[in-house]
């Protein structure tokens, strides 16, 4: 792989403010990749025990990707805003021309018993992590398909789209839910050239990974902590976002051109084990 595999390319990410996605933004355009970058950048869910990310977030976002010397476009967008998701890639195809790489990243995460939680709590969860993206993959297969280039479309799911945890089954619901859309996604977008995988992190290091509300739940059950064993590989850290972008780096690039409907852990073994 070149330095740059992906010079001339343009990425649209999704939940780009911090974390895995200000992360996936850095090392796309560290690849020669120009971005384009959405976040909410403001409350999402209520339920969340994590704060939101800011404007200043994703200001930071474009600092970092403008440091790689990379164009890139930011706007503070929900996901769940589908006709604002439409105009901003309207507007990357009137910017840049071309959209070649699609990183559905945005996600909420929080706690409860499946019974127990609100019908709001169920609601927002599935509103983000699953309606949200399916208004992302709206937005910009048409412009992929029109492009005639192919391309590779990333969704995050995770650990929890493929092995069920207690505690957050709305969670798990929303990341098993991606698992079936972007497989048959995959399938669909086949004949033109495009792409179409999940990855699957656990443990990440970064503000919704880092919820202490998690806590409460773990000591007012104890038998809920067998369900989150350790990874095969040494677990004294929680993984670094820029390790899950060395895959999102992958899949973006010609070097997985053989891969698509796939599941990637990036979980040190955990789904193993």
């Amino acid at each position: 792989m070149t330095d740059q595999p992906l010079a001339g390319k343009v990425a649209f990410v999704t939940g780009a403010a911090r974390g895995q996605g200000r992360s996936h933004c850095v090392r796309l355009a560290r690849a020669g990749a120009d971005i384009v970058a959405i976040d909410a950048c403001a409350p999402v869910a209520a339920a969340n025990g994590y704060e939101p990310a800011t404007p200043a977030d994703l200001a930071e976002t474009v600092n970092l990707v403008e440091g790689e010397g990379r164009k890139i476009y930011a706007k503070e967008i929900d996901v769940r805003d589908a006709e604002g998701q439409q105009r901003v890639v309207a507007e990357t195809i009137e910017q840049f021309g071309r959209l070649d790489i699609v990183v559905a990243n945005a996600g909420v995460l929080n706690w409860g018993r499946l019974w127990e939680i609100s019908q709001q709590q169920w609601q927002d969860t599935l509103d983000i992590n699953l309606t949200g993206m399916w208004n992302t993959i709206r937005a910009v297969v048409p412009a992929m398909i029109e492009a005639g280039d192919g391309g590779s479309i990333i969704a995050t799911s995770s650990a929890a789209g493929i092995k069920a945890v207690p505690g957050c089954g709305h969670y798990c619901a929303t990341k098993f839910g991606v698992v079936g859309m972007i497989n048959s996604l995959a399938v669909e977008l086949g004949e033109f050239g495009i792409r179409v995988n999940s990855i699957h992190p656990y443990g990440t290091d970064t503000p919704m990974g880092m919820d202490v509300s998690m806590y409460q739940v773990l000591q007012d059950h104890p038998q809920y902590i067998h369900s989150f064993s350790p990874g095969a590989l040494p677990t004294d850290s929680l993984i670094k976002p820029d390790q899950i972008s060395d895959i999102v780096v992958w899949l973006a690039s010609d070097a997985s051109s053989l891969v698509t409907a796939a599941q990637i852990p990036a979980d040190k073994g955990y789904l193993k084990i």
